[in-house]
């Protein structure tokens, strides 16, 4: 069934359309939820929360695609794993000495799945995940990143390379053999 059918059915109430269009959304969602928090059952209340606000401001979305829904229902996820984060005052900016860049090889990172990256990510510090993954994976400025979490934009620069810094580090890490390639 046709996107723009199911969410014209939903805005009209039908409990069908509004479970079709949960099932065909809510692995992708939950995705973007766990990249923010690292418990799978906050991740799964988080989705529930965000597709219970879409539900109740479906009237107000306008279809212009199936891009631009899928990116109004993430932002709606994100929004709701930032407020998660907030109350539960899990947002925190953490200060680490400066460190110099590690060099990454390009066989480090492609020799790990999507999962394996996805976990690492979950093992950052709150902060750090949090602006890595508004930046890096959703797109977003350091001006908008620090008006969203109420931050300084140089903070949310400073968290950001400190992540990367931090993923580097892990990523050797889960290379045991990383020395030996480096040798050859």
């Amino acid at each position: 069934m046709q996107v723009s059918l199911l969410i014209k059915e939903a805005k009209h109430g039908s409990a069908a359309a509004q479970k079709c269009l949960f099932d065909l959304y809510a692995p992708k969602m939950m995705l973007v939820c766990r990249r923010y928090v690292k418990l799978p059952e906050d991740a799964e209340e988080i989705l529930l929360d965000g597709f219970y606000k879409f539900y109740r401001s479906i009237s107000q979305f306008t279809y212009q695609g199936d891009e631009a829904f899928q990116a109004w229902l993430k932002r709606i996820m994100i929004n709701e794993c930032l407020m998660f984060l907030r109350k539960r005052s899990a947002f925190a900016v953490i200060a680490e000495t400066h460190a110099d860049d590690i060099p990454l090889p390009a066989e480090a990172l492609s020799s790990l799945s999507t999962a394996e990256i996805l976990l690492l990510i979950i093992q950052l510090p709150v902060g750090y995940r949090t602006v890595f993954n508004l930046h890096v994976i959703e797109g977003y400025a350091h001006r908008e990143i620090a008006e969203m979490l109420g931050i300084q934009e140089a903070t949310s620069r400073s968290q950001l390379a400190k992540a990367k810094l931090l993923l580097q580090k892990m990523i050797l890490k889960n290379q045991p053999d990383h020395g030996s390639r480096q040798s050859k």
